[in-house]
């Protein structure tokens, strides 16, 4: 079996090679560049405008309400929810609220 080297060994007769000198003349201008891209057929990476972004639905209201709450329920029970708001026309906590007032105001089972 060969000896591995040591890596913190002395590296004293190591020297970087010089980097090649660079060439203006071998560049190719930048409207070449742009022109065969082009007619390639390739798209430029550089950023474009930000596509306009879609207002959220009619749901966000400054309300004062600023905690939130996270349940688990069925897709039928959100849709349901999330109807009942439509409907209503009222933001998610106040139909939560009105929810709970009803539920309170019930008599026990």
């Amino acid at each position: 079996m060969a000896a591995r080297a040591n890596a913190f060994g002395d590296l004293s007769e190591f020297q970087p090679q010089p980097l090649p000198q660079r060439r203006a003349e071998r560049k190719t201008p930048s409207e070449d560049i742009d022109r065969l891209a082009q007619a390639s057929g390739f798209t430029s990476r550089q950023p474009q405008a930000p596509a306009p972004v879609a207002r959220p639905a009619a749901r966000r209201h400054t309300t004062g309400r600023n905690q939130q709450i996270n349940v688990k329920a069925t897709p039928e029970t959100i849709a349901r929810f999330y109807r009942l708001a439509d409907e209503r026309k009222v933001v998610l906590g106040e139909l939560l609220e009105l929810a709970l007032n009803a539920l309170e105001e019930t008599p026990k089972a």
